[in-house]
């Protein structure tokens, strides 16, 4: 059984999750601690509950989902992994800080591990997560999926009741609605998990997000 544990990180409240199994594995999501208390709070409870990161992922390539992988880096070795069509973003990270958060970076981001596409799948302990590609905030926005237990993390594309942004550069609204033609497909119980605000599930979302239709 997975167990997630979120950490509202930087001055946009962006959502890092660790993510673990029995196995004590975890995998690191959309690292966007910028502060040094949000550091803290995330290798401290990776120390605590005796976890093994083997995994950086990020969902898309804005800098608020990936201010902390220097830290993770430093700390754990791991290099993030992101889609390949978000790899102009991953490298002008310093500008986007700037221009999203209007902060300075201090330091350089260390280079992306590897490109994902949506035939990878990512191992950890006893689990695996899918690649379903959403693009529409950004070119390269996914989903992490357990289908095993229909758990999803879906960054900037879907949240409680609302939508990610297309007006940024490389959006696209028209890409964004059939990303959610897909995502809506997944079963009603899955337990959305996503880059900003609280989770939900697919089946709330069906009955009370009004930009998703069937």
């Amino acid at each position: 059984m997975l167990n997630i544990k979120r950490f509202m990180c930087n001055m946009l409240q962006e959502n890092c999750y660790v993510v673990s199994d029995e196995t004590g594995e975890c995998v690191i999501i959309d690292c966007g601690a910028f502060f040094e208390a949000e550091h803290a709070a995330i290798k401290d409870y990776i120390r605590a509950e005796g976890l093994k990161p083997v995994h950086l992922l990020a969902t898309h390539g804005h800098i608020d989902h990936n201010f902390g992988n220097g830290m993770v880096f430093d700390a754990y070795g791991l290099k993030v992994e992101v889609h390949g069509s978000d790899a102009s973003l991953m490298q002008n990270l310093k500008a986007q800080a700037q221009q999203i958060a209007g902060v300075e970076l201090g330091r350089e981001m260390p280079p992306v591990g590897k490109y994902l596409t949506g035939k990878d799948k990512i191992a950890f302990g006893s689990h695996v997560f899918s690649i379903i590609e959403t693009p529409g905030h950004s070119p390269g926005s996914v989903f992490f999926y357990d289908e095993e237990e229909h758990v999803a993390f879906s960054g900037d594309t879907l949240f409680r009741c609302s939508i990610g942004r297309t007006d940024l550069p490389g959006g696209s609204m028209f890409q964004m609605i059939q990303s959610l033609r897909i995502v809506c497909q997944l079963p009603d119980t899955t337990r959305i998990y996503p880059g900003h605000g609280p989770e939900t599930t697919i089946g709330a979302e069906l009955a009370g997000n009004p930009y998703l239709d069937r």
